[in-house]
């Protein structure tokens, strides 16, 4: 697939899930983790048909997804969760947008330091990256809308 298709698709999944967040939507599964499972496979993908990816890079980058999981699980802690219409929601409040941002800050600064220790920037899948951190994230507010108490809302008719 063309690189900035892809990207363009990334960008776009990204996006409409932010903004989905930000206005607030109902909490079911299927929304919780298609989006992040998706990114994680493209990402999965993308690493395993590079060429030439060494140890080195693969040592960073699974020091890189745990990261990025962790930040992701720690923007959930920030993530709005309430009853609706009898079913769990969620929204993005300004502690998520300031944990999007020190998030954003610390992968860069793991970024600059294992390009410095020998990591390929090539061998960097941005889809991995997101996929891992929205991964964390949607654990986290799955585990939390679990002992809210309140019901997921039902799978929507696609």
């Amino acid at each position: 697939m063309n690189p900035w298709l892809l990207a363009a698709i990334v960008a776009v999944l990204v996006i409409a899930v932010v903004i989905k967040r930000l206005i607030g939507e109902p909490v079911n599964v299927r929304d919780l983790f298609a989006a992040p499972v998706i990114l994680t496979g493209i990402g999965v993908l993308t690493l395993v048909k590079m060429k030439d990816v060494t140890g080195t890079d693969l040592t960073w980058v699974t020091a890189g997804a745990v990261l990025g999981a962790a930040l992701g699980a720690l923007r959930g802690a920030t993530v709005q969760l309430f009853d609706k219409q009898g079913v769990l929601w969620q929204r993005y409040t300004g502690r998520t947008f300031l944990a999007v941002i020190g998030s954003l800050l610390v992968m860069a600064g793991f970024g600059i330091l294992a390009a410095k220790m020998g990591m390929h920037e090539s061998a960097r899948p941005i889809q991995l990256s997101l996929g891992v951190s929205f991964l964390g994230e949607s654990l986290v507010v799955g585990r939390r809308g679990m002992t809210s108490g309140i019901p997921f809302a039902p799978e929507r008719r696609r």
